[in-house]
């Protein structure tokens, strides 16, 4: 039977890495597939090569009007608005919007845990996918972070399991919901975007939406926004929480993570916190997402203690690249908000810090942050775009707070790198916590966060 996009023209905007994979998939169902993208070919070498060979039309170094000229269906990457005056004029005519995750979830035969918020969805995401293999489920993990999943839908069988993490980017424009749902925290980012806080809650609140009979929301207790959002849960409700114990979810009693996965079963320990393998209270709450979450999707509890007694941290998640002269570097590279900066610094309370911080800015408050870096760290150096700007702020906090501190500023991270080893002392801690996006030089922040491991161990 062939799928409702079979010759109909679809035009794909922006070739990031979810282009690629929209694209392939698409040129396989038989849909006649155009691409447009703000970025010329000759910036595009790497993934127009990766399509090669398929029946592909291209409008590069610009989202020229005719572009949209009989289109049937408009596909969003990541980092295309749905604001843009040329997209509006097409929803105008009649022309729907779609992406990804979204063609995905429409056709997908089985269960889908759908997982978004500001912060820990990739660990929380790829947690969850290590606990429905540990329950032998075959276990698909992909969406924002690693595999699209659109192009391993031919494979996909209704017995499996997706585990799928959602950025806001995503869910704004999505009409179909997951199985289970799930939003962590909802604070302060993609302001440069979303342009408002409500906006940027909406997006979220999207993921919600959708569901249907049988379906469950699971949401963040702790976070204010985030456990508002149960008035927009349609169905099945449950929670996680370091703070109180919900009716059905995860949440600490002492030191022992505890699950009731439905209302009618009984209250079971996980594990205790020692035996998380993550550093810092914010990972404390991301395994509890995780078996809140794996739970009411009805993996048993012994499979989620397996899968947390042997978890390592994600790449770029505070993740340890060496020692050098008794110093540690540290490469928190995801860290793109203040706010995750600063759960980064509460993960080591007991180290003096030299703390790198820059990129390109996302319009986010950063006072709370720099106070307490200031009051923290033995020294701050500033990189990127944003360098500037948080180098004054962090100096007017000092003078302010009449504290001694080093303030430096960098013009590429190899600069930093070499700054903060004349910096650091023996038994000092250098973290790459920028709070910024990586955009301003790089391509994503694992770019980033490669780069900086590369430089460390040339040290």
């Amino acid at each position: 039977m062939p799928d409702p996009l079979t010759d109909k023209r679809v035009v794909i905007m922006g070739l990031a890495r979810q282009g690629v994979a929209l694209a392939k998939w698409l040129c396989s169902i038989g849909a006649q597939v155009a691409i447009t993208d703000m970025r010329t070919a000759e910036q595009l070498v790497d993934p127009i090569k990766e399509l090669d060979g398929l029946p592909i039309s291209y409008a590069l170094g610009g989202h020229p009007p005719y572009v949209l000229s009989g289109a049937d269906l408009i596909c969003l990457s990541g980092g295309v608005s749905p604001d843009q005056a040329v997209i509006q004029e097409a929803v105008k005519l009649g022309v729907g919007l779609s992406n990804d995750a979204q063609l995905f979830l429409d056709r997908c035969p089985c269960d889908v845990i759908g997982i978004t918020g500001s912060a820990g969805k990739t660990t929380t995401t790829t947690l969850i996918g290590k606990m429905c293999e540990k329950a032998n489920r075959l276990t698909w993990v992909g969406g924002n972070i690693g595999n699209p999943l659109i192009t391993d839908l031919p494979y996909i069988k209704p017995t499996d399991i997706v585990v799928m993490e959602l950025s806001s980017f995503q869910t704004e424009i999505m009409t179909t919901s997951p199985h289970v749902a799930a939003v962590l925290n909802v604070t302060p980012n993609h302001l440069d975007r979303h342009k408002t806080m409500d906006a940027y809650i909406e997006a979220k609140a999207r993921l919600l939406d959708n569901q249907v009979v049988g379906d469950i929301a699971v949401l963040g207790y702790d976070d204010p926004t985030a456990a508002s959002l149960a008035s927009r849960a349609r169905h099945e409700l449950a929670f996680f929480s370091g703070r109180v114990p919900p009716d059905v979810g995860a949440w600490l009693v002492d030191d022992r993570l505890m699950c009731r996965p439905r209302f009618e079963a009984p209250l079971e320990p996980v594990c205790t916190t020692a035996e998380i393998n993550l550093r810092g209270y914010h990972n404390v709450l991301n395994t509890l997402a995780a078996c809140a979450i794996a739970g009411v999707a009805g993996i048993p509890i012994e499979a989620m203690s397996q899968a947390i007694l042997e978890f390592k941290p994600v790449a770029h998640r505070l993740e340890e690249v060496r020692q050098v002269d008794s110093v540690t570097y540290i490469n928190d590279s995801i860290a793109t908000t203040p706010e995750r900066v600063i759960a980064a610094l509460q993960a080591y309370p007991d180290r003096t810090i030299v703390l790198l911080l820059g990129g390109r800015d996302k319009k986010l408050p950063w006072d709370d942050l720099l106070r307490i870096a200031v009051h923290r760290c033995r020294a701050i150096i500033t990189f990127g775009e944003a360098g500037l700007m948080i180098a004054q702020k962090v100096d007017q906090i000092r003078r302010a707070m009449v504290i001694d501190m080093t303030l430096e500023q960098a013009d590429s991270m190899e600069d930093v790198v070499r700054l903060a080893s004349e910096l650091a002392y023996e038994g000092d801690f250098v973290l790459l916590s920028p709070g910024c996006t990586s955009y301003d030089k790089y391509a994503d922040f694992e770019e980033r966060g490669e780069h900086f491991r590369e430089l460390v161990r040339r040290l």
